[in-house]
């Protein structure tokens, strides 16, 4: 008898780690091993190109150096400045939630001070996977969009994907459009001066 609950119980320990194993990193705190990926990245600069772009909207970023330097980290945030030529404007900021993260963007101007524009973002809603989050507008920043004439971005949905070793990819997405930017990672560059209002 005790060899038979021995050997079931052995069995039933094989299916459980069997199963934790089949499941993988996605089903394993996704967020956790996102921002692991992220933070991994830190004191670093890529260089990427669009993928996904329209015109001419997106014109001022064609020909044009693209840079990403994931510059600042602690605990709780990540700030990762955008270089686009010259332009040293953009900053993207994640930071932890009790739920999830939270994506927002700073705007600057060459002298520091704040765009009409800025701090807008997203907060993510589910779990995500461990590439790739996903961060809904938040009210914030639909109020700031309607007040701006920005009707349109107020459906907006910003990802942000790590394929470690492999590429960094910004992307956001709403009814009629599409922008993407990725980012090798299997090189880094001189990191850039810092941005905007960051010096």
């Amino acid at each position: 008898m005790h060899y038979r609950i021995r050997h079931l119980l052995l069995g039933l320990s094989t299916l459980v780690l069997t199963s934790l194993a089949m499941a993988g990193p996605d089903h394993d705190n996704p967020g956790e091993r996102f921002w692991e990926a992220l933070t991994e990245l830190c004191g670093k600069a890529f260089s990427g190109e669009m993928t996904g772009f329209a015109r001419p909207s997106d014109d001022g970023w064609l020909g044009r150096e693209v840079i990403m330097h994931v510059r600042e980290c602690s605990e709780e945030e990540i700030r990762i400045p955008l270089h686009v030529g010259e332009n040293r404007s953009r900053t993207w900021i994640v930071s932890r939630t009790d739920d999830g993260f939270r994506l927002k963007h700073d705007h600057r101007y060459d002298d520091g001070s704040e765009e009409s524009v800025t701090w807008y973002g997203g907060q993510t809603t589910d779990p995500g996977r461990s590439w790739r989050q996903t961060f809904l507008v938040d009210d914030y920043s639909r109020a700031l969009f309607l007040a701006n004439g920005l009707e349109a971005s107020i459906d907006n949905l910003w990802s942000m994907e790590v394929r470690p070793g492999e590429q960094f990819a910004y992307e956001l997405v709403r009814p009629g459009r599409v922008f993407r930017a990725e980012f090798d990672l299997t090189r880094s560059v001189e990191p850039p001066p810092a941005p905007w209002g960051h010096e």
